[in-house]
């Protein structure tokens, strides 16, 4: 059965088909689950962003409800996430109503440009940025991120440092001001966190009795709620302490309650202290000014937030998710999430983990995550304030902790040296100068190797016997694609050859070339020239259709070409001279000039 007009216009409607009170119920308990751990984590990420705690609850509902109406896999939740919220951090620190209105600002901007790059289908762009660039930049954000959290962690207050070496030198020079009650607190969260974790590791064999399998659930239960029950208890022991008049923690403060109002994004502001630390006056900042300030985050927030989406979506919907549809959902998510408060958001790979974990059957399941978030933005953020800054810290830390992935370095090393470049350069300048220059270094070095080699292909040079004993100088290029960068490489390298080997023909591999571009083929044109001056022929072997006929329109009626050994042979012999010069200059077949171990002469080819 096709779909309907409503299902075409709203694809996520289309899961309403047979929706059974199964799959309610499913829904539910997973909704329920990812909002147990999206509470103590939108806390924690808005205090990241710089902002109050509250508009990490704001960030939380809007994206479960769109991505429900408009998403194509069931496991994806959006909301807020560490990389997003260390990204808008950088505009949230003049103080006063400037810091969440450039947040909300930089949430409508990332959505419309997510809009615009569905329109044009430009997802294709987050191909750019290969996995050891991404390995570097999230590691190195992993790292900044966790940081950032270590004054919160051990109650040192005071203090700046915006980037990775100042803000652990600042921890290093105050270390002695750490409250004793808030780093215990900190480190014995991290570690029971990270101990809460490994429950969800213990399997339940299917044939184990009824108890077994009951007290399966129950680690994965405490597995999966365990930010939540961390900061709860937490949070009553700091409330414990508040009735005897003690306040051993920093706590997170009075968070506001209620839902958000329903208002249009802020198009200015006033910096309340000049638009800097020393600055004396209010500033008022006009749209174009808030612009500048955003800068290049307005660009590289919508393509962090569309490479995360999109791996998520990848990871657990496979190949039949539309990339666009997923473009579409997001873009519109950070939109409406907008006019709500909230700061950008994108896919959570933890919580979409948890999704699935839960069993959740369709994405309306985010709507139950988004009822719940309401439901604690309306109820329980009186209690909020209890929260320990230490716990949300220790919640982020043993979150992040994982986003470095090492592991990847053994394999790359051992398999491709060269991917490591990319990998190192942005990891290493994102810790240095910041995550957005740091993965545009990576990614032009990757771009760099790309058009590398595009200009430096990979040529065998050999030199091969026909079976009547005629030498010729095989030249295969080893890449589907000759283009013009490449030019003067073949030329300098079949140059080399002749000095090496002699004026014997030169035959042209082209069978594993399945392209050529216009400058290219009057770059073999011109070789032709200079090789007839030297009255050495050059052969075309095996070349496609479509390189044939640019060929044939480029060099005229000069080609020459065959296509197997057979009229090689003939052709070959035609072409030598007839009393025998120049035949067998060369006895035997000499090392390659280029990659020996590369793919054997034609001959060998054949044969095997």
């Amino acid at each position: 059965m096709g779909l309907s007009r409503v299902e075409r216009v709203i694809p996520g409607t289309r899961w309403l088909r047979g929706y059974t009170g199964q799959f309610v119920v499913a829904d539910l308990i997973a909704g329920i689950t990812v909002g147990l751990t999206v509470l103590p984590q939108g806390l924690a990420y808005a205090t990241l962003a710089g902002l109050e705690p509250q508009y990490g609850l704001y960030s939380a509902f809007v994206g479960g409800v769109v991505y429900a109406l408009l998403g194509g896999c069931r496991e994806v939740t959006i909301g807020p996430t560490a990389l997003l919220s260390l990204m808008t951090s950088r505009h949230t620190g003049y103080g006063g109503a400037s810091g969440p209105q450039l947040a909300i600002l930089l949430c409508f901007l990332s959505g419309v440009v997510e809009l615009l790059m569905a329109v044009l289908r430009l997802g294709a762009l987050v191909d750019l940025i290969s996995l050891p660039v991404t390995v570097g930049f999230t590691s190195a954000t992993a790292l900044i991120i966790g940081a950032s959290q270590l004054k919160a962690l051990l109650g040192i207050r005071g203090g700046s440092g915006s980037g990775f070496a100042s803000t652990v030198r600042t921890v290093v020079e105050k270390l002695p001001e750490a409250r004793i009650a808030d780093s215990i607190l900190g480190v014995v969260s991290i570690a029971v966190l990270l101990a809460m974790r490994k429950l969800k590791d213990i399997k339940t064999p299917p044939e184990a009795t009824r108890g077994r399998k009951t007290l399966g659930f129950v680690c994965w239960l405490i597995a999966t709620a365990r930010n939540a029950l961390v900061v709860l208890v937490t949070s009553f022991v700091a409330f414990y302490y508040d009735q005897r008049g003690e306040r051993p923690f920093i706590l997170t403060g009075t968070v506001k309650s209620g839902i958000p109002d329903f208002q249009l994004p802020p198009f200015s502001t006033v910096l309340p202290t000049g638009g800097g630390p020393n600055g004396t006056e209010p500033v008022p900042v006009g749209f174009v000014g808030m612009i500048e300030e955003l800068g290049p985050s307005i660009a590289l927030v919508p393509i962090i937030a569309v490479l995360g989406n999109v791996a998520i979506s990848k990871a657990f919907g496979g190949s039949g998710i539309n990339p666009t549809r997923e473009l579409v959902a997001l873009s519109l998510s950070n939109i409406c999430g907008s006019f709500f408060s909230s700061f950008p958001v994108t896919g959570s790979f933890s919580r979409s983990a948890v999704n699935h974990a839960s069993g959740v059957k369709t994405p309306i399941g985010g709507i139950y995550t988004g009822a719940l978030v309401l439901l604690a933005l309306g109820v329980l953020t009186p209690y909020f304030q209890y929260i320990p800054k230490a716990a949300l810290s220790a919640v982020i830390i043993s979150a992040v902790i994982f986003m470095i992935e090492y592991e990847v370095i053994r394999p790359l090393w051992r398999c491709s040296k060269r991917e490591l470049i990319p990998g190192a350069v942005t990891f290493v300048l994102s810790l240095i100068i910041g995550v957005e220059l740091g993965l545009l270094a990576g990614v032009l070095t990757d771009l760099a190797f790309v058009v590398y080699r595009t200009a430096r292909p990979l040529l065998t040079v050999s030199v091969a016997d026909t079976a009547l004993g005629t030498q010729y100088i095989l030249i295969r290029p080893n890449h589907s694609l000759l283009y013009f960068p490449a030019v003067e490489w073949v030329r300098n390298v079949t140059s080399k050859a002749i000095k090496q080997h002699g004026n014997i023909p030169v035959v042209f591999d082209c069978r594993l070339v399945n392209e050529f571009d216009y400058t290219a083929a009057t770059g073999l044109q011109m070789l032709q020239k200079e090789l007839e001056k030297k009255t050495i022929p050059l052969i075309v072997y095996g070349s496609t259709n479509e390189v044939r006929k640019l060929l044939q329109e480029t060099l005229k009626s000069s080609l020459i070409e065959v296509t197997n050994d057979d009229e090689l042979e003939v052709l070959l012999q035609e072409l030598s001279p007839a009393d025998g010069a120049g035949k067998h200059e060369l006895r035997e077949v000499v090392t390659p000039l280029l990659s020996p171990d590369r793919a054997p002469p034609i001959a060998e080819l054949e044969d095997s």
